[in-house]
């Protein structure tokens, strides 16, 4: 399956402005197409205030929607949904809407597949096909927000990929997502989650974007996340750490250290005194998270009496820390669990 034409959710409003300008429409009409963008429209025919002859010429030049809604499952507390969408050249991705309180949170996928290999994630199973675009990802956001009829408040970039080997779309749709003009979702209320890449970090860090930046640890030594984590060989720890101070002390925003917690491999309390030695004096924050169950792999989640001893430790030790609230397991949409249930990231 192949698409030529431009996506429409690839076009931010200066591009619209633009593409009005070459079809000879007044400016308003830019104004009209990005109205229907940020209503999450996935085809041209909706737009009930453009002309049949205008609906046409928008569909001879763009694919107005770059997601297809294959299938949408909902956990049994109507808590989280799961959404499979089909990209335009055949490759799919996999969101997640949570809702908590007053948040509204959508989980982005930013890569069709993952290079990054840790061993506990169902997302790196196929490896890594491609990056999506800034579009991709915002049309992710718009979709959901049109499926449960609420605004978006939050935005997680923790999903399927490293979202800092597609920095610079990521860049771009952080840029759209908090447009006044656009959702207007706050920069403080959009995470982007990594693996660890240092050189990467500081890039996103010079843009002067204040997102908040958490960080997959999941051990407190080199030789043990190695064996979660094979990207950790080609990152040290305390150069990771290192940067991370680094980037705390330029823009005094707390990171976040993200560990998952598995049953007799990392969750002892002698890992949780190291892991606090690792990071006393940082402006931080631990969110341990009880590790769900994947398919195919030998990592089980820690009891809840080890959860609650290890978060004892680094409470103890000075250390700020939570556990993350368990939502979706059982619609596989929590952390470590998005994939798609074949061996390939494409339509057969």
């Amino acid at each position: 399956m192949s698409e030529s034409r431009p996506s429409f959710y690839d076009l931010d409003q200066a591009a619209l402005t633009e593409l009005a300008a070459s079809l000879g429409w007044p400016a308003y009409r830019a104004t009209q197409l990005h109205e229907w963008q940020m209503k999450g429209a996935v085809s041209f025919d909706v737009m009930n205030n453009l002309s049949k002859t205008m609906r046409t010429e928008l569909a001879e030049r763009l694919n107005a929607a770059p997601l297809e809604l294959l299938m949408l499952e909902t956990s049994q507390d109507d808590d989280t949904r799961k959404a499979l969408f089909r990209l335009s050249d055949g490759h799919m991705i996999e969101t997640v809407v949570m809702r908590y309180g007053d948040h509204r949170s959508v989980c982005v996928s930013s890569q069709v597949g993952c290079a990054m290999g840790c061993r506990f994630c169902a997302s790196t199973g196929a490896g890594l096909a491609r990056n999506l675009t800034d579009g991709e990802m915002l049309a992710q956001v718009l979709f959901m927000q049109r499926e449960i009829g609420q605004k978006v408040t939050h935005v997680t970039v923790m999903g399927i990929g490293e979202p800092l080997q597609n920095l610079a779309a990521l860049i771009l749709f952080i840029r759209r997502l908090a447009d006044p003009k656009g959702p207007h979702i706050s920069m403080r209320r959009i995470t982007v989650s990594t693996c660890g890449l240092p050189d990467m970090m500081l890039k996103l860090a010079d843009a002067k974007l204040p997102v908040n930046l958490a960080v997959s640890l999941h051990a407190p030594n080199q030789q043990l996340r190695e064996s979660l984590m094979p990207i950790a060989r080609h990152v040290d720890l305390t150069e990771l750490l290192s940067v991370c101070r680094r980037i705390t002390e330029q823009n005094g925003r707390r990171i976040t250290f993200e560990y998952a917690l598995f049953d007799r491999i990392n969750d002892a309390e002698e890992h949780a005194s190291e892991l606090a030695e690792r990071l006393r004096g940082m402006l931080c924050h631990v969110n341990l998270i009880p590790a769900n169950r994947v398919e195919g792999t030998p990592y089980r989640k820690s009891p809840a009496d080890r959860v609650r001893r290890f978060q004892a430790v680094l409470e103890q030790q000075g250390i700020v820390v939570s556990v993350r609230r368990e939502l979706g397991s059982d619609i596989t949409a929590a952390c470590g669990q998005l994939r798609r249930k074949r061996e390939s990231w494409t339509t057969p």
